[in-house]
């Protein structure tokens, strides 16, 4: 198993290789400076405050974790050229994704993590207007 970016990065096949080290300097470029970077859930993640994104490359597509199971749903103009699931963009193991969409993710993300932005708020109950019981 992968203990570092690097090592994970050392054993993926050109051109997906290539690839994915543009991904990683794209985000990179925007991250705060105090992201980290590692490896969870087996592929490379960059952490603030909590998950924000991650990257991988399979046998026939790289992807592009976004940690976020809304955000896409409001890029839906920017991501419509690519397959796309709720939180992740599939893109070709030669072609990286373009870095203006990348840096636009990531620095949503980071506002995400930062509690700036908001999604839509999941069904939740509502308070009950009877008094709490006794004990």
């Amino acid at each position: 198993m992968h203990q570092t970016v690097d090592e994970y990065l050392a054993e993926v096949p050109e051109p997906a290789r290539t690839t994915l080290h543009q991904i990683r300097a794209m985000v990179r470029s925007v991250v705060p400076a105090e992201a980290t970077e590692g490896i969870s859930y087996r592929i490379p993640t960059f952490r603030y405050k909590g998950a924000l994104v991650g990257f991988a490359a399979f046998p026939k597509h790289c992807s592009l974790f976004t940690m976020s199971s809304t955000l896409l749903a409001t890029m839906k103009d920017d991501v419509k050229a690519y397959k796309t699931s709720k939180g992740t963009i599939q893109f070709p193991l030669d072609k990286p994704l373009p870095g203006s969409l990348v840096r636009k993710i990531v620095k949503a993300r980071v506002k995400e993590n930062q509690g700036l932005l908001r999604g839509p708020k999941p069904p939740g109950r509502k308070p009950s207007s009877s008094p709490p019981p006794s004990l």
